[in-house]
C-alpha cells in the first residue's frame, strides 16, 4: 500500500443493516448488477468497488491488479480507515489532493484526452477525487503510525548503496554518485521498506482477528 519515492531508480444503509465501506461513493450503473462480495465485521464490500478500484488503478498506473488482489487491498483499507477514523487521524488535505488530482491529470496530453480516459474507465471526476482522498489518508496514517519505530543504520544504507543502486545504474549505463550525495534518498527508501514490512505484518494480524466472510460468485461464503 505504498508508494515508490526514489528519485534514483526505484520502489470504507439503514438502521439494522450493514453499512457499505465507502471511503468513495460506490460505482454505480444501470447496466451492472452489483453484489455484495465481502463482510467484514457486519460491514459489506461490493462488487462495485472492487471494478471501480481497478479502473482507477489503470487511470493512475495503466493496469489493474486481479479482483482478488483488489478485493484484499479494499479490505486493508477498511481495516486501516477504520483504525485511524477510531483515532482522529485527520483528514487528507485538500490542497495534498488537489495537487495529486493535477498530477495525474498531466499525465495526460490534454484535458479533453484525461477526460475521455475517464470515460472509458466509467469514473467520474467526483469519483477520482475521492479514491484519491482516501489513498491518501491510507497512506499518511500507516507512515503515522510506523515510522517512528523504523530505524536505519548506516551499515544498511552502505548496503544498498552497493548491493542494490550501484549495480541497478550500472545496468543503465548511469553515473554513480557518491554515497554522500543519495544518504539521504536512501534513508527514505528504506524507511518506506520497513514501514511496508510492518504494515504488511500488522494487516496480517488484524486481519487474523476479525470475521471477513468473502462471498462467492453464488452469493455464499
Amino acid at each position: 500500500m505504498r508508494r515508490a519515492i526514489l528519485t534514483i531508480v526505484l520502489l470504507l444503509a439503514t438502521a439494522g443493516a450493514p453499512r457499505v465501506f465507502s471511503g468513495s461513493s460506490p460505482f454505480q450503473s444501470a447496466r451492472v448488477v452489483d453484489r455484495i462480495v465481502a463482510r467484514i465485521e457486519g460491514d459489506i464490500l461490493l462488487q462495485s468497488q472492487v471494478r471501480e478500484l481497478g479502473a482507477f488503478q489503470q487511470l493512475v498506473g495503466g493496469h489493474a491488479e486481479s479482483d482478488d488482489k483488489l478485493l484484499q487491498e479494499l479490505i486493508e483499507q477498511w481495516i486501516v480507515e477504520t483504525e485511524a477514523t477510531a483515532s482522529h487521524f485527520p483528514p487528507a488535505a485538500k490542497s495534498e489532493v488537489d495537487r495529486e488530482l493535477l498530477r495525474i491529470s498531466q499525465q495526460f496530453p490534454s484535458p479533453e484526452k484525461y477526460a475521455s480516459r475517464l470515460n472509458e474507465l466509467g469514473l467520474s471526476a467526483d469519483q477520482v477525487r475521492q479514491l484519491l482522498t482516501r489513498q491518501i489518508y491510507v497512506e499518511r496514517y500507516v507512515d503515522y503510525k510506523f515510522r517512528p519505530s523504523v530505524q536505519i543504520e548506516p551499515a544498511e544504507i552502505d548496503a544498498y548503496y552497493q548491493k542494490e543502486l550501484l549495480p541497478e545504474l550500472a545496468k543503465s549505463n548511469q553515473p554513480a554518485p557518491r554515497l554522500a550525495e543519495v544518504e539521504d534518498q536512501i534513508r527514505e527508501v528504506l524507511i518506506q521498506r520497513g514501514i511496508s514490512d510492518q504494515t504488511a505484518k500488522w494487516l496480517d494480524e488484524t486481519k487474523s482477528r476479525l470475521k471477513i466472510e468473502i462471498e462467492s460468485e453464488g452469493g455464499k461464503p
